[in-house]
């Protein structure tokens, strides 16, 4: 089997979903950006994260938001004091307030993920990923009172999201951690929680992780080499990771991958508006399979999800992205 296309997982929200909450408005808006992904001939789609979206809080898509203000044992609302606690944390000056604050035992409250991946795969028969963000990440964007402790926090959050994962079945689950890249100390507690959750889904796992995307800006900063011990610790079948932005001179540490596990291959700028030519993302491609040898890339995407960008720029982006791939696979054969 060849490279397969997919999206990381957002996409810009439809005009017409703004300021609206019916559920068949949200079911117009998601089977829009499924079937502009399949005429693009992407091979793996997703629901633009549309059933996380707020429109009483369209500034953020919902990575956030959307799992804490559901769960159990969390609260939204705080106090100045709240707030002076959480800036005093380190690895989230790129937030003025705390997500939530955590006050007692986490359960899963509302949250359903199952209902989410149910809606989307009625609408589609396409292949398709269900995206969910990570525990790490989760964690660090919360003010913690009740467990006071970065691992309990996150098991307790890995045991949430483990337990609706299980109950879906889509063809890949990726779990979303843009936090981790920063803070490669984290990578023991981390992966215990991470790891918690990966092995409760019964398909391909998948694991996406950049140096973020907050208001079209990376907020983390660091290396890939010195995510290796973490990135190798992963009980996931590929990585989905960021290349694009930061250029390809850090291909070399990858060498260090494990084998088991194939390197998702980002080939196309979420923080730039300009539309990759076929040319580039193959020649991208290329150079990748140059330095890691055949058989290593099971997937191109771009960079980040799509939220920030205008429709039309991120339709063209993943037109390219087909384009470049088929004119690798095209490339290789002649």
């Amino acid at each position: 089997m060849g490279i397969l296309t997919t999206v990381v997982g957002s996409y810009p929200t439809p005009a017409w979903l703004l300021g609206e909450t019916a559920r068949g408005v949200l079911r117009d808006a998601i089977m829009v950006v499924l079937k502009t992904q399949e005429l693009a001939g992407i091979d793996l789609i997703a629901d633009g994260e549309l059933n996380r979206f707020n429109p009483s809080h369209p500034e953020t898509n919902g990575m956030i938001d959307y799992f804490v203000s559901q769960m159990e044992g969390i609260r939204t609302k705080f106090s100045i004091s709240d707030i002076q606690s959480f800036r005093a944390d380190a690895g989230v000056a790129y937030r003025t307030d705390p997500a939530a604050i955590v006050t007692g035992e986490i359960s899963e409250g509302t949250l359903n993920l199952p209902r989410d991946y149910e809606f989307t795969k009625s609408l589609t028969t396409s292949k398709l990923k269900f995206t969910c963000t990570g525990p790490h990440m989760l964690t660090k964007v919360l003010t913690d009172r009740h467990y006071r402790s970065y691992e309990k926090c996150a098991m307790a959050i890995a045991s949430v999201l483990r337990k609706q994962l299980e109950a879906i079945p889509a063809d890949i689950v990726q779990i979303d951690e843009a936090n981790i890249s920063g803070h490669p100390e984290d990578r023991e507690w981390a992966l215990l929680a991470i790891n918690h959750v990966l092995d409760g889904i019964a398909g391909e796992r998948g694991v996406h992780v950049c140096f973020g995307n907050y208001g079209g800006q990376s907020v983390q900063k660091g290396f890939w080499k010195d995510l290796m011990p973490f990135l190798n610790g992963l009980h996931c079948n590929h990585l989905i990771l960021e290349f694009a932005r930061r250029g390809y001179g850090e291909l070399d540490a990858f060498k260090e991958l494990d084998p088991k596990i194939g390197l998702g291959l980002s080939v196309v700028d979420v923080k730039d508006n300009g539309i990759e030519s076929a040319d580039l993302i193959a020649s991208r491609i290329e150079h990748a399979v140059k330095v890691l040898g055949p058989g290593r890339i099971p997937y191109i995407h771009p960079d980040c999800g799509f939220w920030m960008l205008q429709r039309s720029v991120a339709d063209g982006k993943m037109k390219a992205l087909v384009a470049g791939r088929d004119l690798f696979e095209g490339r290789n054969k002649s």
